[in-house]
């Protein structure tokens, strides 16, 4: 058990309840805490049907950020799993045999097996097609808009991550709506309006979305997809994961990492940054006029709306964090939002600064896990916004976005923005 907090409850904002983030990410709690309460106890209340649990330390500078997800032995992705949230325990061993919930060693020997899919060799292959489809998706939002606005999300960035991800891995176009349903609903869990009517278990309760009854239709399809790739290889990365050395259960999550981590990094990244231009006109000016480098405001971009919110580590032994006493069991939650405008790291880290060259960002977190598809991820938004720079307008928003119910993705689920016009 956690112990007490050491200053009054009233002084630590909450950062918990996924519902806050419907609103916007709460820059000004993030600081507070920066400043005040680095280290500090939450509360876990039942939320939107969810159960309540212990609480755990949210973590919330730069530095202390990036301690806990280097410093695998003291912070263990294995021993809980990575969701604040306790998993069931019945499905905790499930759980485990992603890479996503291992520790090294366990956790180098997957990650060397998938990285030999995901050389940026084979990334750079598919620049072209991904180009093309940047490009197809952004004439087609143009043109059909018969008010000259459109949701980007329908749009155009769904379809955008969506394609380009199923290109990569080999899955056959038929199959490609399967892969978006999957992803909304472990995505969207939290948001009761973003996700389809929650399957229930024998109890009449929901399951929980990362269940293996709730995922076992993906984990068929995962094994049928191998034993194809298998009789008929290709150059992509689920042919690769087939001829690997990876038992099945192994092989099954992968599928599922990639699935719903490579579809979702993108998502979520896309229609942030294209808003974050919208919200500043003279930026977009500066990148279309070619003032700044495109590589580099595509991290600033990541830095001012990273894809992932939070993620749990676990103690494996006592220790000591941010001036407070951490005990082995206890949760311990990093906030990449808030270490990326931590004022000890970033100059004037709430303005967009497209050039920015120091970005030591945590979007694609740090560590052994950091992010095995970040190549491929700033492949896709530099090629999106270079399009988006020749085919269409200066951004502007055309209607509030609506943003994901959830502590854990950064999402945006409607983004109306103006698409014809002059271009940039």
């Amino acid at each position: 058990m956690a112990p007490a907090p050491t200053h009054g409850d009233a002084d630590v904002p909450d950062v918990f309840d996924p519902r806050l983030y419907a609103e916007d990410i709460p820059y000004r709690r993030y600081r507070l805490l920066r400043d005040l309460h680095p280290v500090a106890r939450q509360a876990e209340p039942e939320v939107l049907g969810w159960p309540a649990g212990p609480g755990f330390w949210a973590v919330t500078r730069h530095a202390d950020v990036v301690r806990v997800l280097r410093e695998h032995a003291t912070y263990s992705s294995w021993l809980g799993a990575t969701q604040i949230r306790d998993p069931d325990p019945a499905d905790l061993p499930f759980l485990r045999s992603t890479m996503l919930n291992q520790d090294p060693p366990g956790h180098g020997r997957l990650r060397r097996l998938v990285a030999r899919a995901f050389t940026p060799a084979r990334v750079d292959a598919f620049a072209g097609r991904v180009r093309e489809r940047a490009r197809t998706l952004l004439r087609a939002a143009r043109d059909g808009a018969e008010d000259g606005t459109a949701d980007l999300v329908s749009a155009v960035t769904d379809e955008y991550a969506l394609l380009n991800l199923t290109d990569l891995m080999g899955i056959p176009a038929a199959d490609r709506g399967l892969l978006l349903e999957w992803t909304v609903r472990v995505i969207g869990y939290q948001d009761p309006d973003d996700t389809p009517a929650p399957l229930l278990g024998p109890d009449g309760k929901p399951l929980n979305p990362r269940s293996p009854a709730l995922l076992g239709e993906m984990f068929g399809y995962a094994r049928e997809l191998a034993a194809h790739k298998r009789r008929h290889p290709g150059d992509d990365v689920m042919t690769a994961l087939a001829e690997a050395e990876l038992d099945p259960a192994e092989l099954e999550m992968f599928f599922f990492l990639l699935t719903v981590a490579g579809n979702d990094t993108v998502r979520s990244a896309a229609p942030g940054g294209l808003l974050a231009l919208a919200r500043d006109p003279d930026g977009y000016r500066r990148l279309a006029a070619g003032e700044v480098p495109m590589h580099r405001a595509v991290d600033e971009l990541l830095r001012v709306h990273p894809p992932v919110l939070s993620f749990r580590r676990t103690a494996s032994v006592d220790t000591e964090l941010g001036g407070q006493r951490i005990r082995a069991g206890d949760k311990v939650v990093v906030f990449h939002a808030s270490a990326n405008h931590d004022e000890r790291v970033f100059a004037t880290p709430d303005r967009l600064d497209l050039g920015r060259a120091h970005n030591p960002h945590v979007s694609f977190g740090d560590g052994p896990h950091v992010c095995l598809g970040a190549h491929f991820a700033r492949l896709q938004l530099r090629v999106l916004h270079e399009e988006w720079r020749t085919l269409m307008p200066p951004p502007e928003s055309a209607g509030p976005p609506r943003r994901l119910v959830s502590n854990f993705i950064n999402g945006i689920t409607r983004l109306p923005m103006r698409v014809s016009g002059p271009t940039g």
